[in-house]
C-alpha cells in the first residue's frame, strides 16, 4: 500500500513530512487566474508552473506558502509532488448569462465545494492515476483533535477502508462513468504519538523553512469576521478578490458582505497569537 502524506503548507503537516516519511509527499495548490493576484517573482512563478504542468498566475493563499513548499522540499531532501485542480475562478462560475455576465455560485459554510474541487478531488484523481488503490494517507490532526479524526474514521467500511467514487472512463456521450472503489486508509500519527501544537512549534524554531502567517485561503469563509478583517489588512489585494466575487444574491457569508468586513473598524489591537486554527478556517482532507 502506497503511503502518502497530505501536505497543506502549514507547520503541522510539514512536521509529519519530516518525521513520518512517506512514499509520496503530496501538495495540492489553490490557484487563481486573476492577474491582480499575480505571484510577484517571475522565476518562482515559472518554477511552480513547471511543477504543476500548467500556467501558474497566483494563489489565493498567502504567497509565502509557495516558499514554504520549496523550502520544505530542500529541508526534506525528498521530492514533493505538486498537483492542482481548477482555479477558484473556474470553480465558482456556473455559467454565463445572455448579457455576457458570469453567473457565480459561491461556497459557504454549508457547501464547502471549493475545498472539494481544489483539494479533495485533485488528490483523489492523482491517487487513482498514479497508485494501486487503496493508499495509506497520513493527515495532520494533532493529539487534541481526536474528535476530528473520529469523524473521518466513521467513514470507514467494514474492511477498515474509506471508499469513494471515481471517474473511470467516459461513455459514448462524453459523460463520466463512475465506480465506487476502496480509496484510502487514513492514519493520524500525531494523535497516535501524542504530539501537540507546542512540540510542533518548538520543532520549527530555527529551521530554514518559511511559513505563511496562516495557511488556507486569505478570505476563507470559515474564519470569523474579526480575523477576516485582520486578513483584509494583511492581504488587501487577495482579500479584494473575495469581495469582488460577491453580488446581492451571492455571498460567502449570509449575514455580512466582504465589502462590509473590509470597512470594519477594529476596536482593539490584534496580535498574531489571538487566533487558533478553528478561527483561521483550518481544515483537513
Amino acid at each position: 500500500m502506497t503511503t502518502i502524506n497530505s501536505l497543506s503548507g502549514g507547520k503541522t503537516s510539514s512536521y509529519i513530512a519530516v518525521n513520518y516519511p512517506a512514499d509520496v509527499e503530496l501538495f495540492s495548490l489553490v490557484r487563481t487566474s486573476d492577474i491582480e493576484c499575480k505571484f510577484p517573482d517571475d522565476k518562482v512563478r515559472q518554477l511552480v508552473s513547471d511543477r504543476i504542468g500548467q500556467e501558474f498566475i497566483g494563489t489565493l493563499e498567502q504567497d509565502a506558502i509557495i516558499y514554504t513548499m520549496l523550502d520544505l522540499e530542500q529541508f526534506l531532501g525528498r521530492k514533493i509532488t505538486w498537483i492542482t485542480g481548477p482555479t477558484f475562478d473556474e470553480v465558482i462560475i456556473q455559467g454565463v448569462k445572455k448579457n455576457g455576465e458570469a453567473y457565480k455560485y459561491l461556497p459557504n459554510v454549508m457547501q464547502r465545494f471549493c475545498t472539494v474541487e481544489m483539494k479533495v478531488n485533485p488528490i483523489k484523481r492523482w491517487c487513482y492515476e498514479n497508485t494501486d488503490l487503496p493508499v495509506e494517507m497520513r493527515l495532520g490532526f494533532r493529539a487534541n483533535e481526536v474528535s476530528r479524526a473520529a469523524k473521518m474514521i466513521e467513514r470507514r467500511r467494514d474492511d477498515g477502508l474509506e471508499w469513494d467514487k471515481f471517474s473511470i472512463s467516459k461513455n459514448e456521450n462524453g459523460r463520466n462513468k463512475w465506480k465506487e472503489l476502496p480509496y484510502r486508509l487514513t492514519r493520524f500519527p500525531l494523535i497516535d504519538d501524542r504530539i501537540f501544537k507546542d512540540k510542533i512549534e518548538s520543532f520549527w524554531v530555527g529551521k530554514p523553512v518559511r511559513f505563511a502567517y496562516m495557511n488556507n485561503c486569505v478570505g476563507c469563509f470559515h474564519r470569523n469576521e474579526i480575523l477576516l478583517k485582520h486578513m483584509s489588512d494583511k492581504e488587501p489585494t487577495k482579500f479584494n478578490w473575495f469581495a469582488k466575487q460577491e453580488t446581492d444574491k451571492a455571498r460567502f457569508k449570509k449575514e455580512i458582505s466582504y465589502e462590509a468586513i473590509k470597512r470594519h473598524r477594529l476596536q482593539f489591537d490584534l496580535f498574531d497569537d489571538d487566533f487558533n486554527e478553528c478561527d483561521s478556517g483550518y481544515c483537513g482532507l
